[in-house]
């Protein structure tokens, strides 16, 4: 198997919505967060909601702003801001399922997660429980307005990873598979996922 995922603290929830939520964090860290990572935050009655990284935003400051056009910048000036920066960095995630009883259920939950929940990264043996079954692939998709072919690319190939050499190859066969099956009008959009995911 590959080297273990253990799960991290990635932030604190700022907003959601029965789809989509937003995480504010101080600092990147190596591998959090990671575009495609799948993360959970807790729910109600002890569930947690699923979901998957999308997009990392750092907004600026006004300080960042005039050290930008600083000529003969210090270099503990850059270390100072990055780890002492007061505005968040962004972290969007798009609500791929949930746990309810200790069942995984890969759909829309039935409430948004709320606000200041810590959000954690899923560790490797979480990671390979949750793919197990494909019926996430369908709220990926479906999302247009997203990188939707690239962060399931992502996902599945550190889903694979995940599972170590041969069985993640297996698991990358049975994913294109669904794939073309879900995809099977949109062979262009098909080809181009299957390349993304290729090993």
């Amino acid at each position: 198997m590959a080297e273990e995922l253990v799960s991290l603290t990635v932030g604190r929830i700022i907003r959601s919505s029965s789809t989509r939520f937003s995480v504010g964090c101080r600092a990147l860290q190596p591998q959090v967060p990671a575009f495609g990572s799948l993360v959970k935050v807790p729910a109600l009655g002890g569930d947690q909601i699923y979901g998957l990284i999308h997009d990392v935003r750092m907004e600026d400051d006004p300080f960042v702003r005039q050290v930008a056009v600083t000529e003969h910048l210090r270099p503990e000036i850059i270390v100072d801001q990055r780890d002492n920066r007061q505005v968040p960095i962004e972290v969007s995630v798009l609500v791929v399922g949930y746990r309810h009883q200790g069942e995984i259920i890969q759909r829309l939950p039935p409430q948004p997660p709320l606000s200041l929940d810590e959000l954690h990264t899923c560790a490797s043996g979480e990671l390979v429980d949750f793919t197990g079954r494909f019926d996430y692939f369908r709220l990926v998709l479906d999302c247009r307005d997203l990188p939707a072919d690239e962060l399931l690319a992502a996902n599945l190939r550190t889903a694979a990873e995940a599972r170590g050499e041969g069985p993640g190859r297996d698991f990358l066969v049975n994913a294109g598979r669904e794939l073309a099956r879900l995809l099977a009008m949109d062979l262009y959009r098909l080809d181009a996922i299957l390349r993304r995911i290729r090993p």
